[in-house]
Order: C-alpha cells, then structure tokens, then sequence
C-alpha cells in the first residue's frame, strides 16, 4: 500500500498544478503538497515518481504549498478548491489509508501486549508450559490478524520477529521436551513411510485404484493431526505428494501437452478464459471477505477492530470495482476472438471442402484416362489383325503378282490403316475432352467417326481385287475382319461417348447410316 501519490490537477482558477499527497498515520492526517505548474519541471515529476514516493528525500522548490488535511471517512481528502481527473485514485488512497491508520493502532495494542511477554518470559529460569501456551495463544491471535491482512507486512515481521526470540528462549528451555518429540517424530516417520511403501506396491501391482487413493487421504488426514520435527514433516509429505502423483497418473494418464496444431487465435482465446476464470475468482474471493468482514462487524468486541473491518471493507469494494472494469475488458475481447474464431473455422472448413473436390476430380480423371488407355490397347489389337490379313492376300502361292492387284491391296491397307488411326485419334479426342468442354469436342468426334465411308472403299477395293483373281477365301477372311473391326470399335467409340453424353442423337444417325450401307 503506498503512503505517498503524485497526480497532475487544476486550482479553483483551473490552473493546472502537480499535487502530492502524504500519509501521517500516528496523527491521522494527510499532508497535501501543490506545485505550479512553471515550478514542476519534468526532471522534478521524475524525482517525486521515481523518489519521493518510495521515501526518498527530495527538495521542493520554492514557491509550493502545504495544506494539512485531517483523514476521516466522511470528508473529502481534497479540499474543494482541488480538482483532479483520476478521482478514483483518489478514492482508493482514502479508503486505503484510513484502513493504515487503524492497522498502526492494531499494531501498537500488538506491541504493548509482545513487551508484558517479553518481561515474563526473560525473568524465566527454567521451561514454564504455562508461558508457552500463553506465547502460542498471543501469536495465534497476531497469526489471525495477518491471515485477514489486517496488519501490514512490515508491523507482522516485526512482531514475528521479536515472536520469534521468545519463542526461541522458550525452546532452550525446552530442550529436554524437543528431545523427546525428535524421538517420537522418529518412530511415527517409519510407520508412515511403511505404510505409504506398502501403497506403492499396490499401485505397481495394478490393484483397485479408488481403495488405495481413499486410503492415501486417510494416512493425510492424520498426518496433518499428528507431531512431527520440521525436517521429518517435509519429507513425509513429499512422500505423501508424489503417491497422489503417481495414483492419479495410473488412473487418467500423464497430463498432455497443448498440441502445435492449435491457432494463435485459439491459444490467445483458451489464455484469455482462463484470465477471466481467475478474475471472477479474485472478485468472488474478495465478495466472501466482504461478506465476512460484514458479518464480523456486528461480533466484535472492541469499536478500534470494528473499524479496522469498516474500513477494510470499504477498502476492498474499491479493489472489486477496479477489477470488474478489468473483466469488462476481457469479456469484450473473448467476444470478439469467439467472433474471429467461427471466421477462421468457416474458412478452413471450405479448404477442406475444396481439397475434397479436387481429390475427387483426379480420382475420375484417372479412372477414366485409365479406361481410355485399356480401349485403345484394344483397338491396337483389332489393327494388328487387320494387317495381318493384308499381309495374308499379298503372300498368296501361286498367284502372279500384279502391278492393279498391288495397288488394291495396298489402297486396302491404307484405308485401314487411316480407319484405324482416325479411331485412335477418336478416343485420345474423347479423354481430351472429359474435362469442361466435352459438349464441344463431341461434334469433333462425330465427324472423326466416319467409318461407313472408308468401310465402304474397303468393301469396293475388295470386290473390285475379287473380280480380277481368284482368292475369294482370302478377300472373305479381310471382308469378315474388317465387319468385325468396324462393329468393335463402334461399339467401343459408342460406349465411350455415352459416358460422357449418354443421350447424343449423334449417334443414332451414325447407327443409320451403317445400316444403310450393309444393305446395299
């Protein structure tokens, strides 16, 4: 709590004036000091920052003033004429600092009180219970006052302090007494660390869980209600600590750590409930001491402690208003993370959604460029056959080779060959085109599959070779390889096409023009 505070304000000509504030606790005043402005240079408001207010000495300038207010509950701690901005600064020092002036008279009864002890206590020759439980009654009642921070650190060491000497007499005294504790503490150290090994054995034999962390909590409850030495006390319940450990791991499994994968957003977010968690807790621990303090009032015996807990109260409901301007904060910005949150989520829900797609996308190409690939292996097959034949015809025993018949036969090999390779070229057409622009290239692949036309100059050279020599078993074979070849790769092309377009009436006119043919 600070003694001293240094704020900018305005006179009752709103000029504007440094003001420094002091607290005189014995005598329950406040001493003000105001410095014009021309008079408060930036390197003194660094000295009354920096100095001043930790208690350092410091020179004022000539020309400041002092005003010597008395601290009371109900009276302003500026007088009238002194207007500043921050006036919750200035309600907090007044709250605070009527709460000091009480502590310092708590502190002074304490100290009276701690002198009567001293004397008895010095004039002892030998260990006296009676003074010992009378210094253990006196401490636990400083003990309470400083649990409820209703004495300041500096007046509880001092009286831990001079608490600590007479104790200390007291225990040269008692020598005799500690001697026998050690003894003790000794024995009952080996019972429990054989009893705390035996649950141990337990636990790495795998056995019930919930008996043994049942048992742990008795064997605490009575180490809390036994006597130990200090050093026998801190290792047992390091013992005791590190069993609960290794039950709790055995039941729910190491703790995890926080994974990378976690969004900065997301880390600030979790760290940020966790702030407002602990605030809501500090504002509710501070509500309970209200509520105790308040309760308190009416209980107490003495009017100095009745208003040391006015005080304090007022002291701490200062305290949870600034706290909840903080939680105010802090619940604004979880909003608006929880907001940017669901942005970051809906956005990579839809880069999920898209790497799908286009895992999805190159599954079907590959499928059907893979289709593709095995219909042309095919058509490959129907090709050697075809050229075999031909091969066949110009390789007739017995037959005079003829310069007409040469060209026939090769005009037949040619016109398949071509048949075949604008087959070819179809289907590569129709896997080009199994992407966006399929209702485009059909057209292309219709007018590729010309096959009626180069089937019927194949049927007119085979007849017109049939005429001139005699080798109708041979022209039948090609006549009968070249029907199956146009049926399989229409039916192939036919097949393809209706994957992709299935109701073309392209190639219903197609199937017309065939049938024409094979009538004539």
């Amino acid at each position: 709590m600070k003694r001293k505070i240094v704020l900018w304000g305005h006179d009752e000509n709103d000029k504007k004036i440094l003001i420094a504030l002091e607290l005189v606790a014995k005598e329950n005043k406040v001493n003000i000091y105001t410095f014009e402005e021309q008079l408060a240079t930036e390197l003194f408001y660094n000295l009354m920052m920096d100095d001043w207010r930790l208690g350092k000495e410091v020179n004022f300038p000539e020309g400041f003033k002092t005003v010597e207010r008395p601290l009371s509950v109900t009276e302003d701690l500026l007088p009238e004429n002194i207007k500043v901005h921050r006036t919750d600064l200035i309600s907090r020092a007044k709250a605070e600092w009527h709460f000091a002036v009480l502590s310092s008279k708590l502190y002074e009864l304490y100290g009276t009180e701690l002198e009567d002890l001293k004397e008895k206590i010095n004039a002892l020759k030998e260990y006296d219970n009676k003074a010992w439980d009378e210094m253990k009654a006196f401490w636990s009642k400083v003990q309470k006052q400083i649990f409820e921070k209703n004495l300041f650190r500096e007046h509880a060491d001092k009286l831990s302090e001079q608490t600590n000497a007479l104790f200390s007499r007291l225990k040269e005294l008692r020598t005799k007494a500690n001697a026998e504790l050690e003894k003790v503490s000794k024995e009952k150290f080996d019972v429990f660390s054989a009893r705390l090994d035996e649950i141990g054995e337990k636990v790495e034999k795998g056995l019930g869980l919930n008996p043994i962390f049942e048992e742990l909590k008795k064997i605490q409850n009575e180490f809390k209600d036994t006597e130990f030495t200090r050093q026998d006390r801190s290792k047992l319940w390091k013992r005791i600590d590190e069993s609960f450990k290794k039950v709790k791991e055995k039941k729910y499994g190491k703790p995890q750590s926080s994974g990378g994968g976690v969004s900065r957003i997301e880390r600030r977010y979790q760290g940020l409930l966790s702030a407002i968690d602990k605030m809501e807790r500090s504002i509710a621990r501070d509500q309970k001491d209200i509520n105790f303090q308040s309760k308190k009032v009416d209980e107490t015996d003495g009017q100095l402690e009745m208003q040391i807990r006015q005080a304090k109260i007022k002291m701490i409901e200062e305290r949870i208003n600034s706290k909840k301007d903080k939680l105010n904060e802090m619940l604004a910005t979880r909003t608006d993370l929880e907001a940017r949150m669901e942005k970051e989520k809906a956005r990579a829900e839809k880069v999920l959604e898209k790497k799908e797609l286009e895992k999805v996308k190159k599954e079907m190409k590959e499928k059907i460029a893979s289709e593709i690939k095995e219909k042309t292996e095919s058509l490959s097959e129907e090709e050697k056959r075809l050229r075999e034949a031909a091969d066949a015809i110009n390789e007739i025993p017995g037959k005079k080779k003829d310069l007409k018949k040469d060209t026939m036969l090769g005009a037949i090999s040619t016109t398949l060959g071509e048949a075949i390779g604008d087959v070819v070229d179809t289907v590569k057409a129709v896997g080009e085109v199994v992407g966006d622009k399929v209702e485009e290239k059909i057209d292309e692949i219709k007018e590729k599959v010309e096959f009626d036309e180069k089937v019927e100059k194949v049927k007119e050279a085979v007849d017109e070779v049939k005429e001139k020599i005699d080798m109708d078993a041979k022209v039948e074979k090609v006549k009968e390889a070249v029907e199956e070849v146009k049926e399989k790769v229409t039916e192939q092309v036919e097949h393809i096409a209706d994957k992709i377009i299935p109701d073309d009436p392209g190639n219903e006119s197609s199937d017309e023009v065939v049938s024409d043919s094979e009538e004539e």
